[in-house]
């Protein structure tokens, strides 16, 4: 259609006419006078409509799908946040299980010894205070701690006390090269003096070169005066080599101790000395010995007649029911 001055204004002429129409079915409401027209449209048109929306209805399925997929993608963040959180929680538990476990051994290492103790816990590690091998607590002497007072854990011997603040306290542990405690043996009672050797087991010199020790022997502290720096019966560690003595007026064993250097969370710091000495008492009671297991042997032996016989040995062999099956073969 070319464009003149006749088209423009029939354009205009319809726009209006288009115009009239709408405001006539607006105020008809369901009684617009342009409704049947409507119907009839509609049932020319519907199918038309029918088939563009089902051809154009994979199109808007992607885009909701496009849209629902990007929901389902913030759902699975979500419910993968929260599993963190939940595993976080669980770790958490796990911890604080680990943590009332070792406190109960540590309060159970304490009674048995009579030991009066602060509980603290481990909040740093490391040489900032100048030793190889020291840890910080957080209790200090507002909690009533001073400088050489023995600190253990539930399974034994940590360190002393070395610096003291108002609200923390640093411990060299047994382990540092520095370190050196007075120990007894359990049952022997032979008296040493063990050695931190870093990550390496301590190194014990016991004061009489002939002493009797064997592998699995344990050790306790044997106490100072006064009980600082350190109170007696903790215990220290267990005996894994023995130098020969070579007719040394000393001799040297090497001990694994109980604890875990690198490991320590709850430790107490003992603030009141037991009244007595608890020797071996705060040692674990070792493990029963297995027993052993009865073993019998069956053997088949030619018989003069060819008839094969049986004969039965075994340690654990009653000799009244040897003596029983003699008097059934009568």
């Amino acid at each position: 259609m070319r464009d003149t001055r006749e088209s423009r204004l029939l354009l205009v002429l319809l726009i209006a006419i288009a115009f009239a129409l709408i405001t006539v079915d607006i105020r008809g409401g369901e009684e617009s006078p342009v409704d049947g027209a409507r119907q009839a449209a509609a049932t020319v048109f519907g199918p038309v409509e029918n088939g563009v929306a089902a051809a154009v209805d994979p199109i808007g399925n992607a885009i909701g799908a496009v849209r629902d997929s990007g929901r389902r993608h913030d759902r699975i963040g979500e419910l993968e946040r929260e599993n963190a959180l939940l595993k976080a929680k669980l770790g958490s538990n796990d911890r604080n299980r680990n943590r009332v476990r070792e406190l109960d051994n540590m309060l159970k290492k304490a009674g048995a010894g009579q030991y009066g103790i602060k509980g603290a816990e481990v909040i740093a590690i490391g040489a900032a205070q100048g030793f190889s091998w020291t840890v910080t607590i957080d209790v200090g002497s507002n909690d009533g701690i001073e400088r050489d007072m023995t600190v253990l854990n539930g399974d034994g011997l940590v360190g002393r006390v070395t610096t003291v603040g108002p609200n923390t306290a640093t411990v060299l542990l047994a382990s540092d090269p520095d370190f050196t405690v007075g120990t007894r043996m359990e049952k022997t009672d032979e008296l040493g003096f063990a050695t931190g050797q870093g990550d390496r087991p301590l190194s014990v010199q016991l004061l009489n070169g002939k002493a009797k020790v064997k592998k699995g022997d344990r050790l306790v502290t044997f106490g100072s005066q006064a009980d600082k720096p350190f109170v007696p019966g903790v215990p220290v560690g267990e005996v894994i080599r023995v130098d020969p003595s070579g007719g040394d007026l000393t001799r040297t064993i090497y001990v694994r101790p109980f604890v875990g250097f690198s490991k320590l969370d709850i430790v107490g710091v003992v603030v009141v000395a037991p009244r007595s000495d608890p020797r071996d008492t705060v040692l674990p009671p070792r493990p029963a010995a297995p027993k052993p297991t009865p073993t019998v042997t069956v053997t088949v032996t030619p018989s003069a007649d060819g008839e094969g016989g049986e004969q039965v040995q075994g340690d654990d062999l009653d000799p009244a029911d040897a003596n029983a099956d003699d008097q059934n073969d009568e």
